[in-house]
């Protein structure tokens, strides 16, 4: 019996070490990348050890098969079954080392890893042909071969036990059967925290290139298949001709005149984003909500700029990360931040901001895994970034991580001591389930969302304390401060899902940068928050045209619309029409429209769902 147990043991070894050999032949192939880029030796051995839990989950998949073929074999062991085995092994090996030379093809043209576009390219092998050059195919396909002999052989002759004639232990073959399917699923997700693994733990370094050696070949195309599976066929969201949909795009946007309002007393200042998580313009007194939930919220707003028509695009907070940053507004099916191939492709707020010699630094309490908002992050090359576990071990912590106090006491901290000008993003975590904030819950109304309203409470409280605080900083007075929802949260209004008014969101400009005259003003432009980029450039006299899809809120003439995703469609939000729209069903849950211009609006926001989708599935 302790063959089988062993045999389990070295293939999962095996496969750990076979996914660091591959890599140690990625690194060689592009070395010459690793010296330009001067890559410290030490962080080229991260990759090692950051790749490994990911390696580990990926293995507890690989290992469902050979685990139950062994449960078998403890009782019934004919030769042939070892076949079986060395087959199933043999295509997974030949699999991985394919994916290993594709990678080493790609990287250097589209600096990525393997995705679901080569499950398209795969039908189309002259045109993979054609598009390489000879010598660099050929050597790819031998490094193919020597990945896969080097792989299996060594699978055969070091790590592999023939398991023949094995005498009858039902009692063994029961306990193995117990106790390994519950460890090898934990293997898969990564652990037994809250929040399963992705691609984000393997992230751990300032350069793309060691991040996506890390990364797993295997786990990282299962998720992109996974997440475009259903629109390999056909994008679901087409309604017209593509030239149509990309017509009256343009002519939504179309702005007579460039200018802005400048409410800034300086184009330089320093930049902190404060993401509250999941809260609702209900929480607002000033935006129709009940007062006494944020009465810190709403002593910032006599210095501030409020916006009292602006709308989450997306619904959970990967898609907040991508629309706050990247001006990338959420759509239905996935989220940008999950798939590495693509949001590379994406310009940032951080990236611009870093040439204009700011610092950037990022701060969240809980695990940045979650919806693979860490390898987005990382990407977008913040200079220091904190999650829950950087955190000092003495703060104190809830199911999701360092309550919100902590997490902004700390940044705090670290600003006083920043060079600047500085661009720093904090993420709230306490108003999130389950609610266990180190806080009376003084509101004793509120139904089915009373400990909503009570989280939300206790992080008003800690802005309050924060802001107290900061006013006595040497930076204050040269801050600009941005409060936003990374997406808005069921309310004790219990708005319909696919409402208008249940994706609303609380935005608010906040700083003695602020011009005096604009101080205690609210702003009616009606907007999203992946506008807040091309806003906030505007300001800074800087470009914002390679964001597409933000706008200026201080210009004029900027027109009126706002848009949100739904899990299958669109909502569109005119000043005073508005629809939220499901394609699966083809029905309209809102439709709040003048007959007379019912078509153009209708028309206006499937084109922009068309067009977003377009450009979400072509890059």
């Amino acid at each position: 019996m302790k063959k089988v147990i062993y045999s389990f043991l070295r293939q999962l070894l095996f496969w750990i070490l076979f996914f660091d050999f591959t890599r140690v032949v990625f690194l060689l192939y592009h070395f010459r990348l690793i010296v330009a880029e001067k890559i410290r030796l030490f962080d080229i051995l991260g990759v090692f050890w950051y790749s490994l839990k990911l390696d580990l989950a990926t293995v507890g998949y690989i290992m469902i098969f050979p685990f139950l073929l062994l449960v078998i074999q403890s009782i019934w062991s004919p030769r042939w079954f070892n076949y079986i085995n060395k087959v199933y092994t043999a295509v997974l090996i030949f699999a991985y080392s394919l994916t290993t030379a594709g990678e080493m093809g790609i990287y250097s043209e589209w600096k990525t890893k393997l995705t679901y576009k080569v499950i398209k390219y795969l039908s189309h092998p002259s045109e993979i042909y054609n598009s390489a050059e000879s010598g660099v195919f050929l050597f790819l396909l031998i490094l193919l071969v020597f990945l896969f002999f080097a792989g299996f052989i060594s699978y055969l002759k070091i790590f592999y036990l023939d398991i023949i004639k094995e005498k009858r232990n039902l009692v063994f073959t029961f306990v193995f059967l117990i106790i390994m399917p519950p460890l090898i699923f934990i293997a898969m997700r990564g652990g037994i925290q809250a929040i399963p693994i992705n691609q984000s733990q393997s992230y751990y370094s300032k350069n793309n290139m060691l991040n996506l050696t890390s990364v797993n070949n295997f786990f990282n195309l299962y998720i992109s298949i996974f997440e475009n599976l259903p629109n390999f066929e056909k994008d679901p969201y087409i309604f017209f001709d593509q030239q149509k949909a990309e017509k009256l795009v343009a002519e939504i946007y179309r702005t007579p005149k460039d200018t802005t309002i400048s409410i800034l007393k300086t184009n330089r200042p320093n930049i902190v984003i404060l993401i509250l998580e999941s809260w609702s313009a209900d929480l607002i007194q000033d935006l129709g909500g009940e007062p006494g939930i944020t009465p810190q919220f709403k002593e910032l707003e006599k210095n501030g700029i409020l916006f009292d028509r602006i709308y989450a695009s997306g619904s959970r907070s990967e898609q907040g990360m991508a629309s706050i940053f990247s001006a990338f507004p959420a759509h239905p099916v996935s989220s940008i931040t999950v798939q590495p191939d693509k949001f590379v492709k994406l310009q940032s707020l951080p990236q611009m901001l870093k040439r204009q010699g700011y610092k950037t630094s990022f701060y969240f309490g809980g695990q940045l895994i979650y919806g693979n908002i860490k390898s987005y992050i990382f990407f977008n090359g913040f200079d220091k970034i904190m999650e829950g576990s950087d955190f000092p071990k003495n703060f104190f912590r809830g199911k999701l991580g360092v309550h919100d106090e902590y997490t902004l006491g700390y940044q705090l901290n670290d600003l006083s001591k920043e060079q600047q000008p500085f661009f720093s993003a904090l993420f709230t975590v306490s108003t999130h389930s389950p609610w266990d904030q180190p806080y009376p819950k003084p509101l004793k109304w509120g139904k089915n969302e009373h400990e909503y309203i009570n989280a939300a409470y206790y992080t008003d409280h800690c802005l309050g304390e924060y802001f107290k605080k900061a006013r006595l900083e040497p930076w204050f007075n040269n801050t600009l401060f941005i409060v936003v929802a990374d997406h808005s949260h069921n309310s004790y209004r219990n708005w319909d899902p696919q409402s208008k008014e249940y994706h609303k969101i609380p935005l608010l400009f906040y700083g003695n940068v602020i011009r005096d005259e604009f101080k205690g003003k609210t702003w009616h432009k009606l907007g999203d928050q992946h506008d807040i980029a091309a806003t906030l450039l505007a300001q800074m006299k800087l470009r914002s045209d390679k964001l597409k899809w933000s706008k200026n809120l201080f210009n004029p003439y900027t027109p009126d619309f706002a848009y949100f995703s739904t899990e299958d469609g669109v909502g569109w939000i005119r000043l005073d029409s508005y629809f939220s729209y499901d394609k699966g069903t083809d029905y309209y849950h809102f439709l709040q429209i003048d007959p007379s211009i019912r078509d153009s609006i209708l028309n206006e926001g499937k084109a922009y769902l068309q067009v977003l989708f377009s450009e979400y599935m072509s890059d």
